[in-house]
Parts: C-alpha cells; sequence; structure tokens
C-alpha cells in the first residue's frame, strides 16, 4: 500500500500563498469583459498548468460554469490541463521540417524519452509536443527546448542534445 508523507506547514503556506495570487487577479479582471483568458494566464503562470481545483476556485468567483472554462482552456494551445516537464520540447512539423525529417526526429524523441507525444516524462523533466511551424524554416528540421532552438538535427543527433538537458 503507497504511504503518503503529510503535507509541510511550508507547502500547505505555499499552496496558499498561490490561491491568494489567484484570487487577486481575480478580482483585479474580474469587472472587466472577457476576465476568463487573463485569469487563465495568471493560473497557469503560477502552477504551470490549469489544475481542477483551482478552475473550480475561478468558476464560483465569475459565476461560470465549468464547461465553459474548460471550453476556453481546451480552445486555446497555449492552456495546459495537465502538468507540463521541466523541458517542453517542441518539434516543428511544418512543411520544411517535416520534408527533411522531422517526423524521424520527433520518434527518436519519443524512443529516448519513453512518452508519447504530448507526453510528460515520469521524472518531469521534459513533455514532448508536435507543433506547427516555429518559424525557422532555414534550420529545418527544427525543435525548441524551453528558449533555446535546436536545428539541422538528424535522429541520431537527439540523444546527446538531450544529455544538455541532464
Amino acid at each position: 500500500m503507497e504511504q503518503h508523507q503529510p503535507c509541510s506547514n511550508s507547502t500547505i503556506a505555499e499552496a496558499d500563498r498561490k490561491l491568494e495570487q489567484i484570487k487577486l487577479a481575480i478580482d483585479q479582471y474580474k469587472q472587466m469583459k472577457g476576465a476568463l483568458i487573463p485569469i487563465l494566464h495568471e493560473v497557469q503562470d503560477v502552477y504551470g498548468f490549469l489544475p481542477e481545483p483551482v478552475l473550480q476556485v475561478v468558476s464560483a468567483e465569475l459565476d461560470l460554469p465549468m464547461s465553459e472554462i474548460y471550453g476556453v482552456a481546451s480552445f486555446y494551445h497555449f492552456f495546459s490541463l495537465t502538468p507540463k516537464g521541466e523541458h517542453v520540447i517542441h518539434v516543428c512539423m511544418g512543411t520544411a521540417c517535416y520534408i527533411k525529417g522531422a517526423q524521424g526526429i520527433l520518434d527518436r524523441l519519443s524512443t529516448e524519452l519513453k512518452v508519447p507525444v504530448q507526453g510528460t516524462t515520469e521524472d518531469n523533466k521534459f513533455t514532448l509536443e508536435a507543433t506547427r511551424c516555429l518559424g525557422a524554416c532555414g534550420l529545418a528540421p527544427v525543435l525548441t527546448i524551453g528558449e533555446k532552438v535546436h536545428g539541422r538535427l538528424t535522429p541520431n543527433a537527439v540523444p546527446k542534445m538531450l544529455k544538455e538537458y541532464n
């Protein structure tokens, strides 16, 4: 049977601080038309994703049904309903990158990281995502890890590239 560690006072204090930050954002935007999107941005900035319990607070505070909140959150690609890894890898699947072998790179990353596309590694170190054009066609095939651009890649370059982030 799995044993759970009790929450420490500092963990509880941190959770309270985060929730208080969200409530301040709600108060700041509440009267604005279209308040939901900036509030969801604040939630994601604070938590790294949109946790359901926090969305329930947003729902209650804005008097919006959860279905509307999920509709907005799932419509915009920059919102995530699941936690992301420490390093988010975006593999460009635009035409130039695809033609120059992006699928092989994506497959190799999936194999090396042992995750499906749109998945996060067990250690929460990496999240692997396929994306549309990254605007670096001259470097095709290209991917980003955080803000760093990696271009002119081959599948065999993937293991060495990943070691930079371990």
